[in-house]
């Protein structure tokens, strides 16, 4: 019998390192022929196109695929079934899978997807790995304690909704073989220890933690755990157990165009102040900046905001400013609009 193609589930909560960890595994994989698999939450291609343009050898826009309904756990049949089966039917299919899941998605319905006849009898799930923000669980950002969480809430007003994050979050670590705590320069020994701690007392037995930078993690950690976790899911034990379907209605994303800026501080600067007056979750998305050819990039997670330029900007490409704005129901579009267009 044909042996099968291994594919390995990265899931981890939005800003994670995710995207930095694909690009870093992409540059490790020793001649491995990875195909991906991303699963964009917004109207806007970020993740996708940062990994197409990555120009690493072996990285060819034909082997990253997207799926741009925000969460593959939801359209299993519709969407994701379909793509595995397109790579699969390739003359030359690939020597791995990478998925990487949308911050929302859940883990487990998505490992379920394994056991469909279509992809069973040809593919596994060697492993799934959740990416933590060190910094943002060192906030308790997604603390289990719900009457912790309350009382952040009463303290800030940013903070008045009820959010089913913690929950995602606990799913992702429940439904994971390895765990990457990521970003771990943003913290001091003693509170990276803390951090490990908590992450470690949620995990599975035999779970195994490392940690990372920039999502700096070799192609030999990630890859060849053998987990087929498609064949143990009684041990990944999940809020959702027992729940046909969910819904991210607590959830939505808008794109916002601005055209050629002059510099980037131009944008930069209204950044910070955005996030924190509509309580974003994330900004994410590509400036073009006059007198420049080359495409700038930015990421906002929190008051965190990295931008950096990528690759020139293609002859048929449009030179633009394109956003994606995620955060929770009941975001002020037209404010955030305007704000953010100066």
């Amino acid at each position: 019998m044909t042996a099968k193609i291994s594919a390995t589930v990265i899931t981890g909560f939005l800003g994670a390192g995710k995207t930095s960890m694909i690009r870093h595994l992409l540059g490790s994989a020793n001649g491995k022929r990875l195909a991906l698999i991303i699963n964009e939450f917004g109207d806007l291609g970020v993740d996708g196109e940062i990994l197409k343009s990555c120009g690493i050898e072996g990285c060819e826009d034909g082997d990253v695929m997207e799926l741009a309904n925000g969460c593959i756990c939801c359209t299993v049949a519709d969407d994701f079934v379909p793509t595995m089966e397109a790579l699969l039917a390739r003359p030359n299919p690939p020597d791995h899978i990478v998925i990487e899941t949308s911050g929302l998605a859940l883990p487990k319905p998505l490992v379920k997807a394994f056991n469909w006849p279509e992809i069973r009898t040809r593919v596994t799930v060697d492993g799934v790995i959740a990416v933590i923000d060190a910094e943002a669980v060192a906030a308790g950002r997604f603390a289990p304690d719900l009457d912790a969480i309350a009382a952040q809430r009463a303290a800030d007003d940013a903070l008045d909704h009820d959010s089913p994050l913690e929950e995602v979050f606990e799913d992702q670590l429940s439904c994971a073989d390895l765990v990457v705590i990521n970003k771990t320069d943003l913290l001091d020994d003693s509170l990276l220890a803390k951090v490990t701690g908590e992450v470690g007392a949620r995990l599975r037995p035999a779970v195994k933690l490392v940690r990372g930078r920039h999502g700096a993690i070799d192609a030999e950690i990630l890859l060849g755990l053998g987990a087929a976790a498609e064949d143990d899911l009684e041990a990944r034990p999940s809020h959702h157990d027992g729940v046909e379907d969910h819904d991210h209605d607590d959830f939505e994303s808008f794109s916002v165009s601005l055209g050629e800026l002059r510099a980037p501080e131009d944008l930069l600067t209204r950044l910070g102040p955005v996030i924190s007056t509509h309580d974003i979750l994330r900004i994410k998305g590509f400036a073009a900046i006059a007198g420049k050819d080359m495409r700038l990039v930015l990421h906002g997670v929190g008051g965190r905001v990295q931008h950096y330029f990528d690759r020139d900007w293609h002859p048929e490409e449009p030179r633009e400013t394109r956003l994606v704005v995620i955060g929770q129901t009941g975001l002020d579009r037209a404010a955030i609009s305007a704000a953010l267009a100066g």
